[in-house]
């Protein structure tokens, strides 16, 4: 087992994740569903698309560099636009109706699960630490070490925004951690865009 490549792994996605979307996403499901089943319903989702940016790793590696770049540029791009328009529809409804969170119907048991599946599944495609994984695969050729450190990476990320997620709510709002994540976004965008131009 190269533990180096698993210690790495599971670094630089827990890294990238933290203030991810990811986190984000998770943190608004653990305030609408019991936290339990979200981070079960998560977890799944990261099992299913963890595995697959594994199989797909060797075929990354014969895509151009630039293309994976400018395809991740966009993708933050498109990331930061969705971030700030869930923002508004928060910042929205929160002006109409302060409790409109806590009268929320909320999915119990496997529909809270299945929901936050869905949810961190769609959201996941193309997601910045799906295409690490893909390039740490391919650079290591240790699938095993990174499946398990990107998995672990996202299980930890996912059960912090699950944990802290009702306590960070009533001291942040939901909208401001939208527009956190879109601002996180764009710099990601810039700093990926000035690694392809340079």
């Amino acid at each position: 087992m190269d533990l180096a490549a698993l210690a790495l792994t599971f670094g630089a996605i827990f890294v990238v994740e933290l203030p991810d979307k990811t986190f984000l996403a998770t943190l608004v499901l653990a305030t609408r569903y019991r936290p339990l089943l979200v981070w079960v319903g998560v977890g799944l989702a990261f099992t299913v698309q963890t595995a697959i940016a594994v199989v797909l790793g060797h075929a990354a590696s014969l895509l151009p560099p630039e293309v994976v770049q400018a395809a991740a540029v966009v993708l933050f791009l498109v990331g930061a636009v969705v971030l700030v328009r869930e923002g508004r529809s928060h910042q929205e409804a929160a002006a109409q109706d302060e409790d409109h969170a806590d009268r929320a119907p909320g999915a119990t048991g496997w529909r809270a699960v299945l929901a936050s599946f869905l949810v961190l599944f769609a959201a996941e495609w193309g997601d910045l630490s799906q295409l690490l994984t893909l390039s740490l695969v391919a650079r290591y050729e240790a699938p095993v070490e990174v499946f398990l450190g990107a998995l672990g990476a996202l299980l930890t990320v996912s059960a912090l925004a699950v944990v802290v997620g009702r306590s960070l709510l009533r001291v942040v709002s939901v909208h401001l951690l939208h527009y956190a994540g879109a601002a996180v976004c764009v710099v990601l965008a810039v700093l990926t865009l000035v690694e392809l131009v340079g």
